[in-house]
């Protein structure tokens, strides 16, 4: 019995102490919602595509940064004995009091639940403020922040690929002037020109066999009849010049010297020597052997044809060459040019799509901007609670209690199993294997009755005064007792 109330009174007067002495814990409370997008994704959508549970994970994570419990704690004077705690010891108190929650579901909304526990209900709601601020304020610069830079990189990728569109387009015109001669696109127009060259050619070299066989058939003819047939032979200046010395014999017989139409005559007869002159034929005098004069006349003017002959032969056969090799360059410069041209595509088609998806995140961002995107939203703001959420007293008072009423019965248990004592004549037979003749009971006197009384009540102020003198010493001279409850919670995680 003894032992029994040792234990009872022990953990019960323990218990209760505690419960009385535990600071009180006020716990304040807000709720946030992830909406959806004001604007319908099918008429804009927005370039910061998050999902809301990723995205609150992300402010939870970085609300959570030590730099902020220290600055939090430090500014609200969270944390009564923060000037004796280390960083780390007052970042796992604020994390520890600190409870996050989200629920999400398919075809629910997302919402997040945040509260803070501490000693005074004004210092609760002081910090659910803040974290609601860091939060709003993370959830406002993240989705602008992202929608900035993605319309800064789209708006760089058209700059750079409108560069070099510029650049393939240079290299194609230089190309094309570089080799304006030699493209596909007059391919076929050299072709033709091919053609008609080497026919030019022929026509030339036909040309040049029937004035040798003119020259020939002459040669032959005044060299067998000493004179030459003037009717189909003689060039239109040769024959002008013939008949006007003709006229001019007749007019001698007839005018003399001085006569003006005489010396008319003799003016275009000089004119028309003069012009014969000229095409490189020399003209004869009057006096010399017309049949020779005219010979002459038409060997040079038949020499100055097939010179001529040659020269537009030479130039024909030079243009050809060249036209020739410009055919013969087509084919590479063709590959050359579809390389140019198709890299030219491709930039063309990066281009454009790049100008679109620029056109899509300056939407985005817009959008970002006047907050008609994604957005977090506060549903129930934090208040200061009226009344303490912990510890709840008569709990923990009854169950100290109880649990000392059950360790106290079951130390009773244990010693009565252990205990040796013989106290009935069996216990003789079974553990000396005698009977006795009899038994005589022990019986106390008074006096030891009075004696053992006095040690049980003894025993148990001992145990009533000593518990709370430990407690109060303890409280007095090492720490206080709710400083000791919150570094055990703190500790153990024993919050919420």
């Amino acid at each position: 019995m003894t032992w029994f109330l040792v234990v009872f009174v022990a953990i019960s007067g323990l218990a209760i102490t505690v419960a009385m002495t535990l600071p009180p814990s006020y716990v304040s409370q807000v709720r946030l919602i992830v909406e959806s997008a004001q604007i319908p994704g099918d008429l804009a959508e927005s370039t910061v595509q998050i999902s809301a549970e990723e995205q609150l994970q992300i402010f939870e994570t970085r609300l959570l940064t030590r730099a902020n419990m220290l600055d939090i704690s430090r500014r609200l004077q969270v944390l009564e004995d923060s000037g004796s705690m280390s960083p780390d010891e007052i970042v796992d108190a604020m994390r520890a009091r600190t409870d996050i929650s989200t629920s999400a579901g398919r075809n629910q909304a997302t919402l997040m639940t945040m509260s803070f526990e501490a000693s005074e209900a004004v210092t609760a709601a002081a910090v659910l403020n803040e974290y609601l601020s860091l939060i709003l304020r993370e959830d406002a610069e993240y989705r602008s922040n992202r929608a900035g830079q993605t319309q800064e990189f789209f708006a760089q990728e058209v700059a750079r690929l409108g560069d070099e569109l510029s650049s393939q387009s240079a290299a194609i015109l230089s190309f094309k002037n570089k080799n304006a001669e030699a493209l596909p696109e007059s391919l076929e127009y050299r072709r033709e020109q091919q053609l008609s060259l080497q026919e030019r050619i022929a026509q030339l070299q036909r040309d040049r066999e029937a004035l040798e066989d003119q020259r020939e058939r002459l040669t032959q003819i005044y060299e067998t009849t000493g004179r030459v047939d003037t009717a189909t032979t003689l060039s239109p200046d040769a024959q002008r010049l013939r008949n006007l010395e003709n006229e001019l014999s007749e007019a001698r017989a007839i005018y003399s010297e001085n006569h003006p139409k005489l010396k008319s005559l003799l003016s275009r007869v000089a004119q028309a020597r003069a012009s014969l002159d000229t095409s490189g034929v020399g003209a004869s005098p009057t006096d010399a052997d017309p049949a020779k004069v005219m010979f002459d006349l038409q060997m040079g003017e038949i020499a100055a044809r097939l010179e001529d002959l040659e020269v537009q032969r030479s130039q024909t056969e030079q243009r050809l060459t060249e036209v020739n090799a410009t055919i013969e360059a087509t084919p590479a410069n063709s590959i050359a040019l579809q390389a140019l041209e198709r890299d030219y595509d491709n930039a063309q088609a990066q281009y454009n799509l790049a100008v679109e998806r620029l056109a899509k995140a300056s939407t985005g961002e817009r959008i970002e901007t006047l907050a008609r995107g994604q957005r977090i939203t506060v549903v129930e703001q934090p208040t200061a609670p009226t009344e303490p959420s912990k510890p709840n007293r008569p709990m923990i008072a009854g169950g100290g209690l109880f649990v000392g009423l059950i360790l106290g019965i079951a130390l009773i248990v244990v010693l009565e199993m252990l205990d040796g004592t013989a106290r009935r004549p069996a216990d003789l037979v079974d553990r000396l294997g005698i009977t006795p003749i009899g038994t005589i009971p022990y019986l106390q006197t008074q006096r030891q009755k009075m004696v053992r009384r006095s040690s049980y009540a003894l025993i148990g102020i001992l145990i009533i005064t000593m518990i709370p003198t430990a407690i109060y010493l303890l409280h007095t001279y090492y720490l206080p007792l709710d400083l000791i409850a919150e570094r055990v919670m703190n500790k153990f995680d024993l919050r919420g």
